[in-house]
């Protein structure tokens, strides 16, 4: 028996070619303003309509569906997307298996905190937990969150983010121990955050703000560090319980794009 192995790009190159061909074999000629005819022996599109409709050659795209070494572009890949009118989980399923990022649309308007995100917040006595939105705005929290940092219900607008606490409330600035470490890693995770929504008004005012109450902020923000969540332990000098320590832990609310829970553990 051999113990030689199918490269993953090549696997992977399968995958993709025949998840393409399932889309278009599920997809009816009508549902893309084709007719029906009557000489069709599989359900489904033809390649060459798949090619027509995305814009490209039928024996390339039938290379595709093959497996072959041959690399679809982004712009490409949104056509074929748009071709086989995939959904945004399929959208995102055909990007991964071309090996390349998925453009996610933009976020916009109100944010929700799911029901069950909330009940969960509840029952998490002992563990200061709070939700954050896409711009790192408190939208929910627990009791053990109120302990520990305070009401942020007392907190409106934009005072009530988590970035302007870390930069322009001193009461909570005091509270962290290792304020100069952990504010420099904050601002670059919120700059990569950020660039997502470049442009977007509430940003601008956001950071306009920031420029104006904090010196650190205004030499800080030119300097355009990013960085990615990293494992963090979080000392808290807290005015009547003494020094608190806790595992910091952010994790992403998959069904609302931008949105975390952000969980403190203590430490023993």
């Amino acid at each position: 028996m051999s113990n030689s192995r199918v490269p993953d790009f090549e696997a992977r190159q399968r995958e993709f070619g025949d998840f393409l061909r399932s889309r278009r074999e599920r997809l009816a000629p009508a549902a893309v303003g084709l007719p029906n005819g009557f000489r069709r022996r599989t359900p489904g599109l033809r390649r060459e309509e798949v090619a027509l409709l995305a814009g490209v050659g039928t024996t390339w795209y039938t290379w595709l569906e093959q497996g072959r070494d041959v690399r679809a572009s982004a712009e490409v890949l949104n056509s074929l997307a748009e071709a086989l009118r995939l959904d945004t989980v399929e959208r995102r399923h055909l990007y991964t298996l071309a090996d390349r990022a998925s453009p996610e649309p933009r976020p916009t308007g109100a944010e929700h905190v799911p029901e069950a995100l909330v009940r969960m917040l509840d029952s998490m006595s002992e563990q200061p937990a709070y939700v954050l939105g896409r711009r790192w705005d408190v939208l929910a929290w627990n009791d053990a969150a109120v302990a520990v940092f305070g009401d942020f219900s007392r907190l409106q607008g934009d005072a009530r983010n988590l970035i302007h606490l870390m930069f322009a409330n001193d009461a909570h600035r005091r509270l962290l121990a290792d304020w100069d470490d952990l504010a420099p890693v904050s601002l670059a995770m919120f700059r990569a955050d950020s660039a997502r929504y470049a442009g977007d008004p509430d940003f601008e005012r956001l950071i306009a703000l920031l420029k104006q109450a904090s010196p650190e902020f205004a030499a800080w923000w030119p300097r355009h560090d990013v960085m990615r969540q990293p494992s963090t332990v979080k000392r808290i000098r807290h005015p009547s319980a003494g020094q608190l320590t806790f595992e910091y832990m952010s994790l992403e609310v998959t069904e609302r794009p931008g949105m975390r829970f952000v969980v403190c553990t203590p430490t023993r």
